[in-house]
């Protein structure tokens, strides 16, 4: 296991410009409103949808995930998909008790879900960019909203975590963005996490960077983990415009249409 130095986490409240990215270190965790926050009833969906568009079986459910998903365009030139490219749509990841991911059936309020992979190879000195994609169907818009609230749950909890063997996420700042805070209007609830990397393949400490966000019953998130010679503003754009794109997709495949 790799050696990394003790982390601790401050999670910054919604509602006084804080969101779900991981934290800088501070004197000591500290918990706040966003972590207990519950889904705002009254904010408005950011998608004036037709509900005949919405998916209603798995099966819709993992059509719709399949136009909107992002795939190795989305990120911009010079990403490709790595392999295995898409998950088991039987599975979904998890954090345990213990702080360590792993694949799991969704919960029930999950109709399908689907991750994709994807690298900036290597070159010319610098080592490869990891990037996933994720999007998940929800039964309902409450369903979704629980998410993105369990989401900041999980950094509170585990400020070190564990992605897969020899993978390690830590020193995370985290804030979040409600529909209408700060410009952010492209969806109802936004998270972002910014910390550390730390693999055994590929060293550290490297950029490590999160975003999901919700509308609807739908969440989408983008992940980036850097490598030697990799600045976080390239991962930051690269995980910006996936998740631009996903939501953009998202609004046009079930918008109400004029």
């Amino acid at each position: 296991m790799l050696a990394l130095a003790p982390l601790l986490l401050v999670v910054a409240c919604a509602g006084g410009g804080g969101t779900p990215a991981k934290e800088r270190p501070s004197a000591s965790p500290a918990r706040s409103t966003a972590a207990t926050k519950t889904p705002d009833a009254d904010a408005g969906p950011v998608i004036d949808a037709d509900p005949a568009r919405l998916p209603a079986t798995r099966k819709a459910a993992l059509d719709l995930i399949g136009r909107v998903i992002a795939d190795p365009d989305s990120f911009g030139p010079g990403v490709v998909a790595r392999r295995p490219y898409e998950s088991d749509p039987a599975t979904w990841p998890v954090l345990g008790a213990d702080c360590v991911w792993r694949q799991e059936k969704p919960a029930s309020s999950v109709l399908a879900t689907l991750t994709r992979s994807f690298e900036v190879p290597a070159a010319r000195g610098k080592g490869p960019i990891r990037l996933s994609a994720v999007m998940t169907v929800h039964r309902t818009r409450e369903d979704a909203r629980w998410e993105m609230a369990e989401s900041i749950e999980e950094t509170m909890r585990c400020p070190t975590q564990q992605l897969r063997k020899g993978e390690l996420i830590g020193s995370m700042i985290s804030s979040s963005l409600m529909q209408g805070e700060s410009a952010q209007n492209n969806s109802e609830d936004a998270l972002t996490e910014a910390g550390e990397y730390r693999s055994s393949a590929l060293g550290g400490p490297h950029p490590y960077l999160w975003q999901q966000a919700q509308a609807l019953q739908f969440t989408v998130a983008v992940t980036g983990k850097g490598a030697k010679g990799r600045a976080e503003k390239e991962i930051d754009d690269l995980t910006t415009q996936a998740q631009a794109v996903m939501l953009t997709r998202l609004g046009s495949a079930v918008a109400k249409q004029s």
